[in-house]
């Protein structure tokens, strides 16, 4: 499909259906876990049950990501992603009027299932419908409402279930759900990638591969990594996710072509968006149980005192789009991720049992513009770093690292905490908190490092008019 006929539907339409989709997708990730305490009391079920409230969204929502782009691909993006949104917005309601705990968890899964589908597509659709000039700021303003909700998850969670009841965090979805699908189908036009059939032993080896890592990382802090399941998801995974690479190398039409990451932008921002999550996801979720049970804020309060941090997409991100439209994506990515290092690491420094908010400040500053600065230009090169038709996978493959990454910031933070410190009293909260800020911090920073081997704009420009065939994002309209 051409850029003219794609854009029919309306770039600002399509930044609006596309933001929201992707706020309520992200939102999910972190939203239940201030609920849970008012969720056990309702519905009751142990510790393990209510783990798997959150894990079971994380779950199919990581392992599917790329299927569900390559479905998109292949029958149609709008199509798809209409589907995705029908299934998140019914489970969403199945998940609020859930009688049981396990019924719960049901509906928490098959979330994930149309998250995975409609996620990715949110970037593929937006790409077709903004003309190339002004894709910066639209990306800008799309990574902005994104950080936003993944930031944001435990203070919306925890406010709704603190003022209303526990049920708001799922039926918040449905409203914006049902306004969405007429819009999508009105607004949003058609556009397909490639015409090759579905990769099937692609898809397998790689749903399987990251079902069995994923859950050894979501599973690991809980069961123990020692754990006989653990275990075998973590080494099955990478065995399944080897084949893949292995498979994809060779196979006619892969469904993650593997020639891809030969592209220093496209390996490059792939392993940023990897190291960037891991940092971010394991200290949001550190920090906003530092705020409420060290400090002793409530779940409102402390997402306010928070707002400096996850608030900030919101002003800084569409100046970070503009900005990468006219110097490139690459020095203001790793000058965000830079600052996100930062930021963690002076709020590494200032945190103690009795900290005052001033003190915390500027590191919630520093970290905010930091994240601003990462979202909207790491899009941007992900999606100019491969061709028009490939896109949609790209996004998935982009989307499915972040997942990882996330899960496994989780992971390695709680067991860094777990290892150093404990919830008995503010103290040993703040003494395993630390080390593992510190850590999250380190890992920010590789990913800056790894956004610095990116080409220059110029240098990706040069390269892809040499290669055959390579357009990239700015010539599809040809």
């Amino acid at each position: 499909m051409s850029q003219q006929t794609a854009r029919r539907g309306g770039a600002a339409w399509a930044l609006v259906i596309t933001s929201v989709a992707g706020f309520m997708a992200a939102l999910d990730n972190l939203v239940v876990t201030t609920a849970l305490p008012s969720i056990r009391e309702d519905l009751g079920g142990g510790l393990h049950d209510l783990e798997w409230t959150v894990s079971a969204y994380t779950l199919t929502f990581a392992v599917l990501l790329m299927f569900g782009a390559a479905l998109g691909d292949r029958f149609g993006r709008r199509r798809l992603f209409i589907a995705g949104l029908a299934v998140f917005t019914g489970a969403s309601a199945a998940a609020a009027m859930a009688p049981g705990i396990d019924s719960l968890i049901a509906a928490r899964a098959v979330q994930g299932v149309g998250a995975a589908v409609m996620m990715p597509l949110t970037l593929t659709l937006l790409t077709a419908a903004v003309p190339v000039a002004k894709r910066g700021m639209a990306y800008g303003i799309w990574g902005a409402v994104n950080g936003l909700a993944v930031a944001s998850g435990p203070l919306v969670g925890g406010t709704l279930t603190e003022h209303i009841s526990w049920q708001w965090i799922f039926w918040l979805n449905v409203p914006l759900g049902l306004a969405l699908l007429p819009l999508a189908r009105l607004r949003l036009a058609e556009s397909h990638g490639t015409a090759a059939p579905l990769d099937v032993p692609g898809t397998l080896l790689a749903s399987g591969g990251l079902f069995g890592i994923v859950y050894g990382l979501v599973r690991g802090p809980a069961d123990g990594w020692t754990g006989s399941l653990v275990l075998t998801g973590l080494f099955a995974g990478s065995a399944l996710l080897a084949g893949f690479v292995l498979y994809s190398t060779r196979a006619k039409n892969p469904m993650l072509p593997m020639r891809l990451f030969r592209s220093r932008a496209f390996a490059g921002i792939n392993a940023a968006s990897l190291l960037m999550f891991l940092g971010m996801f394991g200290s949001i979720f550190l920090l906003s149980q530092y705020m409420q049970g060290v400090l002793g804020y409530s779940p409102t309060e402390a997402g306010l005192r928070m707002l400096p941090w996850t608030g900030m997409p919101m002003l800084v991100a569409p100046i970070a789009g503009i900005l990468a439209d006219r110097i490139g994506g690459r020095p203001v990515v790793a000058t965000g991720l830079f600052l996100q290092a930062l930021g963690l690491g002076y709020m590494a420094v200032v945190a103690t049992a009795d900290a005052s908010y001033g003190s915390q400040l500027p590191a919630l500053i520093v970290s905010g513009i930091g994240m601003a600065l990462y979202f909207a230009p790491a899009s941007h090169l992900v999606m100019s770093s491969v061709r028009p038709s490939e896109q949609g996978i790209a996004s998935g493959a982009n989307n499915a690292l972040r997942e990882v990454g996330g899960a496994l910031g989780i992971a390695v933070m709680a067991s860094i905490f777990a290892a150093q410190g404990g919830y008995e009293t503010g103290q040993t909260f703040v003494e395993g908190m630390r080390p593992a800020l510190v850590t999250g911090s380190a890992v920010v920073a590789l990913a800056g490092i790894a956004a610095l081997l990116i080409p220059t704009r110029r240098r990706t420009e040069r390269q892809a008019q040499s290669a055959e065939p390579a357009p990239v994002l700015e010539t599809a309209a040809h």
